[in-house]
């Protein structure tokens, strides 16, 4: 993924009185695998048992984070080895083939996003995870910023009436820079893929049980609408998506965009008794602040710094540590992946 939360210095947590350790192994370990190894070792429920990456340089950086894993000599070695849990943090080429191969060794997954490059990879993936009853999660780490977990809230209270309106960002002004991206046969699509799954992640989460009902999309590749994505992916997309509840949402995402500064990155909600948003602050990546709206007049709900980027990793090591199976929550990621097929006109 090419938006990415900056490691932060983790205190490793003792266990729990009681608590199981869950054993894993880790599946392509870049530094957003390793960020996320190093917040789920920090919970103080899970060990690092396995690591795996074709890098040798990569792999030695993910060793000295956990010196007693064995590097594994590839994926089937690894699913052979005695794991609770697989973390996939690879291509996402990779991702469907790589958890469905983990779930069916009776392994837990926790996958970078996207789960799968279609819906159909997705509903794969999800029906692996339903067979082996296994728990099953994806990184969707904007879910667990401070301020969306308090603007949904805030929605589903009903304090701002029924959501009707709602506008998503999230404009990178520098793209990915690993040349996988940018071949929709390995990555699925191009900045809708990369950002907008986060965009249109966050509305279905926030309006949930609110469906969507129609999409219409327009793709950009170097300024020049994208009418046969054949070998190319695109840069630009501007979607509406109307719901079965009448609100209509507007999704805008881009990579290099000349946006004076290095990211824009929001989502706001509107009702008819007000209104709210979260915002990056000042083009960063890694801080936001939330607002609740009410006419003219604002109240403050979140501010950085808010260390939110490993959360949903730790989260997901907690719940394998305690004992949990494949949540039926689990999918509302195929909703969020039918959206995307639909932008993409699949």
């Amino acid at each position: 993924m090419s938006e990415l939360a900056p490691p932060e210095p983790r205190e490793r947590r003792p266990p729990a009185a009681g608590a199981r350790t869950a054993r894993l192994g880790f599946v392509g370990v870049g530094w957003i695998g390793r960020n996320r190894m190093e917040a789920m070792l920090a919970t103080g429920l899970a060990e690092a048992v396995a690591i795996l990456d074709a890098d040798d340089a990569t792999a030695a950086e993910a060793c000295r984070l956990a010196p007693d894993a064995r590097r594994a000599g590839g994926f089937d070695e690894l699913l052979a080895m005695d794991l609770d849990g697989v973390v996939i943090a690879t291509p996402s080429a990779l991702h469907a083939e790589q958890a469905i191969g983990a779930l069916q060794a009776g392994k837990a997954v926790f996958c970078q996003k996207p789960l799968g490059r279609t819906a159909a990879e997705v509903e794969a993936v999800l029906a692996a995870a339903r067979r082996a009853d296994r728990l099953l999660g994806v990184d969707m780490s904007y879910r667990f910023t401070e301020g969306m977990a308090k603007i949904r809230d805030l929605v589903g209270s009903g304090e701002l009436g029924a959501v009707h309106a709602v506008d998503l960002t999230f404009h990178n002004a520098y793209g990915p820079d690993k040349p996988w991206f940018y071949d929709p046969a390995l990555s699925g699509g191009g900045c809708v893929m990369d950002l907008g799954v986060h965009l249109v992640d966050l509305a279905l989460w926030t309006l949930a049980p609110a469906r969507v009902v129609d999409v219409s999309a327009d793709l950009f590749a170097e300024g020049r609408p994208l009418i046969d994505s054949e070998g190319r992916t695109e840069d630009f997309a501007l979607a509406t998506l109307r719901l079965d509840t009448g609100a209509v949402v507007r999704l805008a995402c881009s990579w290099r965009l000349p946006a004076g500064q290095d990211a824009v990155i929001g989502a706001a909600f509107y009702g008819p008794e007000g209104g709210a948003a979260f915002r990056n602050v000042n083009g960063s990546f890694y801080d936001f602040t939330a607002e609740r709206f009410r006419g003219t007049a604002r109240e403050t709900l979140a501010l950085p710094p808010d260390a939110w980027g490993g959360r949903a990793a730790a989260h997901w090591a907690r719940r394998l540590a305690a004992g949990a199976r494949f949540d039926p929550a689990m999918e509302d990621v195929l909703a969020a992946a039918q959206v995307l097929d639909r932008i993409y006109g699949r």
